[in-house]
């Protein structure tokens, strides 16, 4: 049977002041009054029913998310003790699904991305599924057709084709510099990383078994008592003491056989404040905001941000983020905005978690 993974579990530091610990960034409703994590359940929702989609958050954003997605079954909802990272949050749910059912086939989403349109992105899943079940030994990626030479995204370069829109990968490489990235886009042989994938829970257990022995044994132990007192007991004192590590340096970039899928899909990472300009259409000046109340004087290029009815105004101001929570306000450069992480390490370090 075929299952979604929808993986929830980041903390956004990148869209503070409005993304919290107890309000992640996939929580947010920005766009339309939607959350990015209801997008992307409606994106899986295209393709498979209610009970073969998961998600895997952190324990705290349990209740969160259930009522978000209340067509979940509870069961299907895993939370997170601590972030482990990629290779944990996609090594625990192959695990618990192996478990349920030995044929499954998973694929693997994240919460954070805008995909439009959908109908293009289900049939490319569609695809990677068909490819997983044909090639049951392979772990398969998806790669986007690059519009531009981004250095913010790694890259999959394509091998030998093995069908229409499906190759083997000849290589991965981490973000490039720029002018690797032009080669790239020039070339046309590289996708940017997805970080969506398809394969059996099988095979991505057996490849996790080869590369990270502990974590694959950790998690088959959880996943054997899964939904028993026992099994709780058991996330709690292992899943912590798991390599904290991506999916891609643990396994993708080492694993003997990879296939990857073109997705001719507009897709954006929503990990910063400037991303929403390519999401939300902009004012006559080049204005973008989510606010209900907004005013702009003789300003252009801002991103403006808030969630209320607050007025937001401004006056001969350029190429500003501007961005209004219930207990905290950002203006800063759009360039300057890439140092949010910094800010909240300061501001943790001065006033503790009040601003997390």
């Amino acid at each position: 049977m075929r299952h979604a993974v929808i993986m929830a579990g980041g903390a956004g530091v990148r869209l503070w002041p409005l993304s919290r610990k107890e309000r992640p960034k996939q929580l947010l409703r920005l766009f339309d009054g939607k959350s990015l994590l209801r997008r992307s359940y409606e994106r899986a929702a295209a393709l498979l029913p209610p009970e073969q989609i998961n998600v895997i958050t952190n324990q705290d954003h349990l209740a969160a998310v259930a009522q978000d997605l209340p067509e979940l079954p509870p069961e299907n909802l895993i939370g997170e003790p601590v972030g482990r990272d990629t290779a944990a949050a996609v090594a625990l749910p192959a695990a618990v699904l192996a478990e349920r059912d030995p044929e499954a086939i998973m694929g693997v989403f994240t919460a954070d991305h805008i995909i439009t349109p959908i109908e293009t992105f289900a049939s490319c899943v569609e695809k990677a599924f068909d490819t997983a079940q044909e090639h049951g030994d392979a772990l398969v990626t998806m790669g986007i057709k690059p519009t531009r030479p981004d250095t913010n995204y790694g890259y999959v370069q394509r091998g030998e084709k093995l069908t229409d829109g499906v190759f083997a990968v000849a290589k991965f490489t981490e973000k490039p510099d720029a002018a690797v990235a032009e080669a790239y886009l020039a070339g046309g042989e590289h996708y940017w990383n997805s970080g969506m994938f398809v394969w059996r829970a099988t095979t991505i257990l057996d490849q996790i078994k080869a590369h990270l022995p502990a974590t694959h044994g950790a998690v088959c132990d959880i996943a054997s008592a899964w939904g028993s007192a026992d099994g709780l007991a058991k996330l709690e004192r292992l899943y912590p003491t798991l390599e904290k590590i991506s999916i891609d340096f643990a396994v993708m970039e080492r694993a003997p056989r990879v296939l990857v899928v073109e997705m001719g899909c507009k897709w954006i990472d929503v990990g910063s404040w400037p991303a929403l300009a390519s999401v939300i259409d902009p004012d006559a000046d080049g204005n973008v905001s989510t606010c209900q109340n907004v005013m702009h004087h003789g300003s252009t290029g801002n991103i403006v941000v808030g969630d209320d009815d607050h007025l937001i105004a401004t006056i001969g101001v350029d190429d500003l983020v501007i961005v209004r929570s219930e207990d905290a306000t950002l203006v800063c450069t759009k360039k300057d905005s890439a140092r949010l992480k910094e800010l909240v390490e300061a501001l943790s370090e001065k006033h503790g978690e009040r601003y997390r």
